[in-house]
């Protein structure tokens, strides 16, 4: 066949590909080929109809808005199962008025019993039926409950949905085995390998001290008791109410959700009762910077035959912005540009074995256990960062290392670079969104932001638009903010806060120099 292809791409037919000059050829079989052109319609033969994708609207987000404010959004997708759930604006960044913990609570509880449902295994079992899962996760600011099942199923999933979100019975029998759930998991949180999410936690705790996203997300232990029934009922009379709802499905017909949707969540008393709400919280995002440490024996954090040595993990972020301004864009290409990983990998095609963080620091420093760029974006603020692992003995190096990075952000982008980051981001992009949950989790995050939806070719053009110059407008703003840095294990070593906003603010992202009279 390859061959055939480059025999045409030749042009070996010469003059006999044109319209009424095809000349006969002759085929093992004895006879001849037909005079006949493949380039023009052949005598006696109807006119070939061809298959064509069908309109875009088809495949546009579309959006209903019922009289009590819930929003309900839907994506088509080709197969018999759906994905639908609610996303809820609510989470950890509203609990300032409340005890600390009660979106991991409300996590843990989701899908036990309800005024329909007399326990989980009832639950499992109705959709058990359709095929169907479960999950419910929180984060900072959205709580999210979905299911999985046959899209046959819909109108059982809503009406569970329904039941699950506002018809909680929160027994103490639940809350208690939910307290010992928690207490597990900030158990196995401290004692983990991998600290990555502890980090995370303490990044957001630097950047926005006591405020918003900088919240604890992690029920504290010391509050694990004090939340019981009424905290909770309190907590979802002010933050489970529809206009902060969105019901959204991929893979169903939207004039079906929409009926589902009047028939299980309009009119519907909460369990807690519809008192007029009080104290929502409105606060918008005060970015702070400062540092939170956390002096750690991690020597034995992994023992075995072949024990991880004891590492000292420091992350140092800057603000940058929320997911609705323009520059958020040119944010996720430099975050992918930046990339990095770990110091072992075995490489292959997207990996990001040609990202900044694998070029210039993992493979020139053969000591650095990790590095690698996250950005947290949210609808009032964002925060990109840098996490890297190494021996205590170099930590200093190791900050200076990732400071320098900084500072280079600013500096040239090659064209290779940039298009290489920019084809990396939409093809993962396009990736991702081929996962039915992730369409779903999209759709509905967008539709509760903004109660729209970027389509995936509409997010594509935007990257493609994104220049050098953009880069560095973005990355010359975000370095005129304070550092926020965590740091975890032992900080013998550590530089000083003043040094690192020090080395952050110079032209070459060096720390000041240290001269000691005794070592």
């Amino acid at each position: 066949m390859a061959a055939a292809v480059a025999w045409l791409r030749r042009g070996a037919w010469g003059p006999a590909r044109r319209c009424g000059l095809a000349a006969a050829r002759s085929y093992s079989g004895g006879g001849s080929y037909p005079n006949v052109s493949l380039t023009c319609p052949l005598p006696g033969v109807p006119k070939a109809v061809f298959a064509a994708a069908e309109g875009r609207e088809r495949f546009e987000t579309r959006v209903t808005v019922l009289e009590n404010g819930l929003r309900v959004a839907s994506q088509n997708k080709f197969g018999q199962f759906c994905t639908v759930g609610l996303l809820i604006n609510s989470g950890s960044r509203h609990e300032a008025k409340y005890l600390s913990g009660i979106a991991h609570f409300l996590e843990k509880l989701a899908f036990s019993s309800t005024a329909q449902f007399s326990s989980k295994d009832e639950i499992l079992l109705t959709l058990e039926k359709h095929g169907g899962i479960c999950d419910c996760q929180a984060s900072r600011d959205t709580i999210m409950y979905a299911v999985s099942a046959d899209a046959k199923g819909l109108d059982t999933v809503v009406n569970l949905l329904a039941d699950v979100a506002l018809q909680p019975r929160l027994s103490d029998e639940e809350i208690e085995m939910t307290r010992m759930a928690i207490r597990f998991e900030l158990e196995d949180l401290n004692m983990r390998p991998d600290p990555e999410p502890l980090l995370t936690e303490m990044i957001h705790a630097a950047a926005y001290r006591e405020n918003t996203v900088g919240l604890k997300r992690f029920c504290p232990v010391e509050n694990t008791d004090k939340i019981d029934q009424k905290v909770l009922h309190s907590y979802l009379r002010n933050y489970y109410t529809p206009d902060r709802m969105v019901l959204a499905g991929v893979g169903i017909e939207h004039e079906q959700l929409v009926e589902c949707a009047k028939k299980h969540l309009l009119g519907v008393e909460p369990v807690w009762g519809s008192a007029q709400t009080k104290e929502v919280d409105r606060s918008v995002a005060q970015y702070t910077g400062g540092i939170v440490k956390v002096e750690k024996d991690m020597s034995d954090v992994s023992l075995g035959p072949t024990p991880i040595p004891e590492l000292t993990h420091i992350m140092i972020g800057l603000e940058s912005c929320s997911f609705l301004e323009e520059d958020f864009i040119p944010f996720a290409v430099l975050n992918m540009m930046m990339g990095g990983g770990g110091s072992f990998s075995a490489g292959g095609p997207g990996k990001g074995m040609f990202t900044r963080l694998y070029l210039n620091v993992l493979n020139r420093h053969h000591w650095m256990y990790n590095a690698t760029s996250y950005h947290h974006s949210y609808e009032d603020t964002g925060l990109l960062c840098i996490h890297a692992s190494a021996d205590p003995k170099q930590v200093r190096e190791m900050v200076e290392i990732i400071t320098r990075e900084f500072i280079l952000m600013a500096g040239a982008i090659g064209e290779v670079e940039l298009e290489r980051a920019k084809t990396q981001l939409k093809s993962m992009l396009m990736m991702n969104l081929e996962s039915r949950p992730v369409i779903f989790e999209d759709v509905g995050r967008q539709v509760l932001a903004t109660n729209t939806r970027k389509l995936p070719h509409e997010l594509c053009a935007l990257i493609s638009k994104v220049k050098s110059t953009d880069i560095k407008r973005v990355v010359t703003k975000m370095l005129h903010k304070k550092p926020a840095v965590a740091a975890l294990g032992d900080l013998t070593d550590l530089p000083t806060y003043e040094h690192i906003q020090e080395a952050l603010s110079s032209k070459d992202g060096r720390l000041p120099r240290m001269y000691r009279l005794f070592r």
